[in-house]
């Protein structure tokens, strides 16, 4: 089976990422002029309650899986593999059918009672079928990071989000005559889509590349599976718990949300709009360089699993400070870019500049989320998930309080969303680092930290330098495009000249070696 370094494995992930990342704001484009802000507002808040279905379904199996898989595969042990993934499918598809049976039955109260707005039943209902097609999915993910392996996960991705694109503005288009809430539930019905045909794909590939048959004597696999078992949920459990404390707050968010606004004194229609734009079209714009954290992330995951089994502890220290200077160099120009130039984005991307202010003040703080999945890859990587867990609920907890005090408030409202939400980055982030201090004794040397200054204040200075040049930029879109362009250019320069990149990981890269 084909196998990927970590720096081979993360650009294959990354330019998937890219990839699906472009098509999905394409999507989002799509849908947000297609339904408009109360559109995108009913089709926001369905999503949190699929992802907490998601989560327990999966039950933090996909993280385990690749963990175990990269120990058993360095060790050679291929019936090791074979009960792993017999043992997750068994769990995945047990918890899919319950759950999703509990999501429809369920999703009348969520949707009238907790939602506030009934109109989401229709989008939470459309999305239904899509927790057993994701569980199933994320197990042979799995498998194949476990293994090093990562292009059928970028190709399966891919292949779901040109599915979607494809059909979402059909959809949405059709049923938007019957009501919002309709063609909300069109755009749900293309991820369903999405996911069934990259589910396809990869279940094609993984009988084509697997060493095993995995359906040979499989009663006898799950006899010794208790081991097996126990040694998956030492990690699924705490991951879980991680993913589960995530997804429970994007699940009560637009609950409390919406609630907080109403004591503000803000009407149903108004608190949906408002959380509309900071979550359909600030959020996705200052998450769009997390594709290349969570690639780094899911190669860093067997990376370093494999050299703990192999006790190369330099190893380990020497994988997340690449990690972490991959992602600061990844989340740098993304911040300043978001800083400077939000309101001509959000003019020529959404047609709507109102939530301009708030992508300005998030930016900054959201430098240090793209540092924060890297990190909690290196705590589950090496068991250390519990912690993990245990500081993504003190964010939480920190969160909800900081938004229910400041948006049930007049005088913050939504603006008191934005703080509690960089609120719980920066405290997650920083408690994610500080164990691994403890634990491990990680530091971020000097030198590294001179060069992330050094690098943040050339950036900002020569992108403010490159917009006062050229003030075009906030009318013209091709103005724009050639400031960023410029911009960009010169980032790369200022890479290579404060050695961000090193010369055997340019080495690494397949057209150098060409």
């Amino acid at each position: 089976m084909s196998r990927q370094t970590f720096i081979q494995g993360t650009l294959i992930l990354v330019a998937a990422g890219m990839i699906t990342r472009f098509l999905g704001f394409i999507n989002r484009i799509v849908v947000a002029r297609i339904m408009g802000e109360e559109g995108v507002g009913l089709y926001m808040m369905a999503l949190p309650t699929l992802f907490l279905m998601i989560t327990l379904t999966q039950f933090g199996l996909p993280v385990a899986i690749s963990k175990r898989v990269a120990e058993a595969d360095a060790k050679g042990d291929r019936k090791k593999i074979k009960n792993i993934l017999i043992v997750s499918f068994t769990i995945t598809l047990t918890l899919s059918i319950i759950f999703t049976a509990g999501f429809i039955i369920l999703s009348p109260i969520i949707a009238t009672y907790l939602l506030t707005d009934e109109r989401a039943l229709y989008p939470i209902l459309a999305i239904s079928p899509i927790v057993p097609i994701v569980a199933v999915s994320a197990v042979i993910r799995g498998y194949f990071q476990g293994l090093q392996n990562m292009k059928p996960q970028a190709v399966s991705q891919i292949i779901e989000q040109l599915v979607r694109i494809t059909l979402v503005a059909v959809l949405t288009k059709a049923l938007l005559p019957y009501g919002v809430e309709f063609a909300a539930s069109g755009a749900m019905i293309s991820v369903v889509i999405g996911e069934c045909c990259a589910l396809i794909y990869i279940v094609h590939h993984f009988k084509i590349k697997k060493s095993f048959k995995l359906l040979k004597n499989i009663s006898r696999s799950i006899k010794k599976g208790k081991q097996t078992l126990q040694e998956l949920l030492s990690i699924a459990v705490p991951t879980t718990g991680s993913r589960l404390v995530g997804s429970v707050t994007f699940f009560l968010e637009p609950i409390l949300v919406s609630q907080s606004l109403a004591i503000a004194g803000f009407s149903v229609a108004a608190s949906t709009k408002l959380y509309g734009e900071l979550t359909g079209f600030v959020m996705p714009l200052l998450l769009l360089p997390t594709f290349i954290t969570h690639s780094l992330s899911t190669a860093l995951i067997p990376s370093i699993s494999e050299a703990e089994a192999k006790k190369q502890h330099k190893l380990i220290h020497f994988r997340i400070h690449q990690a972490i200077r991959f992602s600061f160099a990844s989340g740098a120009l993304a911040t300043v870019i978001f800083y400077l130039f939000a309101e001509p984005i959000l003019k020529f991307m959404y047609n709507d500049t109102d939530a301009a202010y708030f992508v300005t003040f998030m930016a900054p703080f959201f430098l240090m989320l793209y540092f924060q999945a890297p990190l909690q890859a290196a705590l589950q990587s090496l068991d250390l998930a519990r912690q993990a867990m245990y500081n993504s609920i003190i964010g939480s907890i920190v969160k909800f309080i900081v938004l229910i005090v400041l948006a049930s408030q007049p005088q913050f409202g939504i603006a008191g969303v934005a703080i509690s939400i960089v609120t719980g980055v920066v405290l997650v982030t920083v408690l994610h680092f500080a164990v691994l201090w403890k634990e491990i004794s990680l530091r971020i040397p000097w030198r590294d930290a001179g060069r992330m200054i050094a690098l943040s204040i050339l950036i900002l200075t020569c992108g403010k330098y490159l917009y006062k040049l050229l003030p075009q930029a906030s009318d013209s879109l091709i103005v724009l495009g050639l400031v960023m362009l410029l911009l960009g250019a010169v980032y790369v320069i200022l890479l290579m000249a404060l050695k961000f990149v090193t010369r055997d990981e340019l080495a690494q890269l397949p057209f150098i070696n060409r």
